[in-house]
């Protein structure tokens, strides 16, 4: 007899089909196999030795604070730990507890619905400008059309246009400068219908611009405004278009003075919630969220976001993550720009584990070789 023990990032629902389950059981023991840890804040103390209970009953459990089961503070924070099965039983027994354990369990229905994608987007950045933070990444006109089509050759599926630079402290554009620094590049791709060969996103939060590449064949507003403009909502229903919502805390020429968050998680998770329901109330189908890495967020912000991001899939919404070659990378690792290639590749390959479906990179090939390993490991 041997034993071995297996990656707990391995995909189980494959290796039961290896094992020849049958299809029921491969679903229940599947749902075993993943473990949930799920902090919960400011919970009542009669709640959470409740919880505790309940948990320790069915094979889970719920880290507490000392003095908990002597109510020694009126709320508390605690850890529960459980696999998917445990928190279905959970959803269900807590729906008939006081202390606002009802509301809990609605919670927990929505991290056993969480999905992870199936399918991953490579998006390609071209910048028609001369100022963006990566010099490699700048093209202007037929340039730029020569670096599009090898981005499609090399495996991008979207490709990401913007005329205004966005790192931190850049200087302020406007807008009749913006639309003559893409305006002859919109013209070529329309020209040359390179919107039938990729799809086209529109790096910009001016109506106008983006009104432009709408009828140029682009499909995506990548909005780092995150759809603040109700004329940028009005656009992207009436296109029939894909936004993206990025979360920044000010503003490109204010955001990395001195960030701060009470909580990441949740004031990051509740401005995605405000703004999904507006885009929504003008109509806006297709839904894209990205947690902005880099905009308004310290070392730590970013990293607590990537390790994460699992947290915003109870949203619903694909999950985009644009880390590639930042300066975040520089803080872990000194560097300048042309050496941050594989520090990207790692950010970006825990993106995808979290549940990320977009990766905006600079480096296409390298992203597309990567997720094909990354994919091969998964299996």
């Amino acid at each position: 007899m041997q034993v071995e023990k297996l990656s707990n990032d391995i995909n189980i629902k494959e290796q039961l089909k290896k094992l020849g389950v049958d299809e029921g059981g491969i679903n229940i023991l599947a749902s075993k196999a993943t473990t949930h840890i799920l902090y919960i804040h400011d919970l009542h103390v009669g709640a959470a030795n409740i919880l505790k209970q309940d948990a320790l009953s069915i094979g889970a459990d719920l880290a507490v604070p000392r003095g908990t089961v002597v109510a020694a503070k009126p709320r508390v924070d605690c850890i529960l730990i459980a696999n998917t099965k445990q928190l279905r039983t959970l959803a269900k027994k807590e729906l008939a507890q006081p202390f606002a354990l009802k509301e809990l369990a609605k919670k927990l229905k929505e991290f056993i619905q969480i999905q992870k994608p199936e399918s991953i987007d490579i998006m390609g950045i071209i910048n028609a400008n001369d100022d963006s933070f990566y010099a490699r990444s700048r093209f202007k006109d037929r340039d730029a059309i020569q670096s599009i089509e090898q981005m499609i050759e090399k495996g991008a599926t979207i490709i990401d246009i913007g005329a205004v630079s966005s790192r931190p402290n850049a200087p302020v554009v406007s807008v009749e400068e913006e639309l003559a620094r893409i305006e002859p590049l919109l013209a070529l791709i329309k020209k040359e219908k390179l919107y039938e060969k990729v799809k086209f996103s529109c790096d910009s939060y001016e109506p106008q611009v983006l009104q432009n590449a709408l009828e140029s064949g682009f499909t995506i507003i990548n909005d780092i405004t995150g759809l603040q403009n109700d004329e940028v909502c009005r656009l992207c229903a009436s296109y029939d278009a894909a936004a993206v919502i990025m979360h920044m805390q000010g503003n490109p020429q204010t955001m990395q003075k001195n960030p701060h968050y009470d909580n990441i998680l949740s004031e990051v998770y509740d401005f995605f919630d405000e703004r999904v329901q507006k885009a929504e109330s003008f109509g806006i189908k297709d839904i894209i969220l990205d947690v902005g890495i880099g905009f308004g967020k310290t070392l730590e912000n970013n990293l607590v976001l990537l390790k994460n991001l699992e947290h915003f899939l109870t949203l619903q919404k694909p999950l985009l993550v644009g880390a590639s070659r930042k300066s975040m990378i520089n803080k872990i690792s000194p560097s300048d720009v042309e050496q941050r290639l594989a520090g990207t590749l790692a950010l970006h390959l825990e993106a995808l584990k979290n549940g990320a479906s977009i990766l905006r990179v600079h480096d296409v090939f390298e992203h597309v070789q990567a997720l094909k390993v990354f994919r091969a490991l998964s299996l």
